[in-house]
């Protein structure tokens, strides 16, 4: 315990995991740059007009949702730099090792700014992509050379199949990366993460690798001005991305500032909302949610109780869980027909509207979460008294089968037990 304490007074926010993958990347920065430095630089102009493309790039990385940052052009220039074969007609002889120095060199200069003006990059994510460039650059760079040679006699096919083959490769890898990482962050199963990291990067890391291949075999042609021509439709792609990042944030802070008006009106404790948002993301993530149902049961969470805001008269502290069912329901029923009016939320609507089912009508997983999350929250509050939350859960345990689903309730059972020892 005391070994936890140190590691995280050393690196506040990082896991073993992320310091692993940091203390890599800073390893092969050294080694490259070193070796570099001694060797020389090989075909300065090409690895100069690559590495401002790649520092370009970092200087326009983006978030996106699931606080996921990524830096598109940044990475299709590494690609392009390990894949190249020629330029204008000479070949590049670059070692695997100069182009990690190239990337790394890049990415440190595309930072700095941010973190003059106080927004440093995640330093996990841009050693990401530093390794997914290297094994890249490691994989492909010995071969380069009769890749080369067969492309000069005018056969390009083979090239063009060991540059796709390597990239899928470097990107699988990379996504198991992140699965792994993520799944410790978030405290999600393993498989669930793959998932979502797929189906997050699929569409971006497919733009990208084409942009990356396509930058090497341009350059055969086109010399160095294939790096703007190619750089330019990427970073329309990424205002594109920046703006649907920006636009879903902005969603989720409505409905945040949405579900304080059950607070602000004296409807709920303060606080009620954002806990039970929180303990039931939390228990959705332990029961294996995937992302896009966890965004719809952290909408369903906030907005739980804005039912009561059709009452006369406040319920005693907003405590649902000790009303009768019957109004239960008319406020959970009065809610979702707030929140359908909106246009745009039918599904949160429906998880709202049946957060008081029992058991036995079948609810969908995300009602269940809210009605047990609410339940303990209502009984249990902002307190972080241990004998207050076991009671909470044994009530909760006594009515399971019937009002509370006992797999969502073991699973609170849980989460409440690791939040209580990461408080301790």
């Amino acid at each position: 315990m005391s070994e936890r304490r140190t590691a995280a007074t050393r690196s506040p926010g990082l896991d073993s995991g992320q310091l692993l993958l940091i203390c890599a990347a800073g390893m092969l920065t050294v080694a490259g740059v070193a070796h570099t430095a001694a060797a020389g630089l090989v075909d300065s102009h090409v690895a100069i007009g690559f590495g401002l493309l790649i520092a370009a790039g970092e200087l326009a990385r983006l978030t996106m949702p699931g606080n996921r940052e990524v830096a598109p052009v940044s990475t299709a220039a590494s690609l392009g730099y390990a894949l190249l074969l020629d330029v204008g007609g000479r070949e590049a002889t670059q070692s695997a090792l100069q182009v990690v120095a190239v990337m790394s060199v890049g990415m440190i200069a595309g930072a700095l700014p941010h973190v003059a003006v106080g927004r440093p990059p995640r330093l996990d994510a841009m050693a990401r992509r530093l390794l997914a460039g290297s094994l890249l650059a490691f994989a492909y760079r010995p071969v380069a050379h009769p890749l080369y040679e067969i492309a000069a006699a005018g056969d390009w096919w083979p090239a063009l199949g060991v540059m796709a083959l390597l990239i899928t490769v470097m990107l699988s890898v990379d996504v198991m990366i992140a699965a792994m990482l993520r799944a410790e962050q978030v405290r999600t199963v393993f498989g669930v993460a793959v998932r979502d990291e797929i189906r997050m990067a699929a569409p971006l890391g497919a733009a990208v690798a084409a942009s990356g291949m396509l930058l090497a075999l341009a350059s055969h042609s086109m010399d160095l001005t294939a790096l703007p021509a190619f750089a330019a439709p990427l970073l329309v792609t990424q205002v594109a991305f920046r703006k649907y990042a920006g636009i879903r944030a902005t969603y989720l802070q409505t409905v945040r500032a949405l579900s304080r008006v059950t607070e602000v009106g004296g409807y709920v404790e303060p606080g009620h909302s954002r806990r039970v948002s929180q303990l039931s993301v939390a228990i959705g993530r332990e029961l294996g949610m995937a992302e896009p149902q966890l965004l719809e049961l952290e909408y369903a969470a906030l907005m739980h109780d804005i039912g009561q805001l059709s009452l006369r008269d406040p319920i005693p502290g907003g405590a649902t869980v000790l009303t009768d069912p019957a109004q239960a329901r008319r406020i959970a029923e009065l809610g979702a027909e707030v929140i359908r009016k909106t246009g745009v939320l039918h599904a949160v609507a429906e998880i709202v509207r049946r957060q008081c089912d029992p058991v036995a009508d079948s609810p969908p997983m995300a009602s269940r979460i809210i009605k047990a999350a609410n339940a303990y929250d209502d009984l249990v509050g902002a307190s972080t008294d241990r004998d207050r939350a076991a009671a909470a859960l044994e009530r909760l345990r006594l009515d399971g089968g019937t009002e509370y689903d006992p797999t969502v309730v073991e699973a609170m059972a849980r989460v409440v037990d690791r939040l209580t020892m990461s408080r301790m």
